[in-house]
């Protein structure tokens, strides 16, 4: 069965370089440009991660996440903030999500991380 990881973030070239990325990495990949996309997607479609951006237009990074924990409690979650968020990323740990990454990322530690976190998925 194929890991299904769901890319959460309003910027467009994100999305694309992420969804190429894990495509080749074997990984069935979603994308969402706002919350209620996302939901949606969690709802139909049950990914195994989500890689959320904590800064999106409308509905923010945490009430999203708030709402996949939800949804599915067993979601595991990375998000993706500013440099120096601290208090976002604190909030954020809290609620569930499991690691973070500061943009720009390391392409290289955050498919690490997937790989991981998804390995350790049943």
């Amino acid at each position: 069965m194929n890991k299904k990881l769901l890319i959460v973030d309003d910027q467009y070239g994100i999305r694309m370089l992420l969804d190429e990325i894990f495509q080749k990495e074997g990984y069935e990949t979603y994308q969402a440009a706002n919350g209620q996309e996302a939901l949606e997607i969690v709802k139909k479609e049950n990914p195994h991660l989500v890689i959320l951006d904590m800064k999106i237009p409308g509905m923010d990074g945490l009430e999203i996440l708030k709402h996949i924990k939800q949804i599915d409690e067993q979601v595991k979650v990375i998000i993706m903030t500013a440099y120096g968020e601290l208090d976002m990323i604190q909030e954020a740990m809290k609620l569930g999500a499991i690691t973070h990454f500061a943009k720009p990322f390391d392409i290289e530690e955050i498919k690490v991380a997937v790989k991981k976190e998804l390995e350790a998925t049943i």
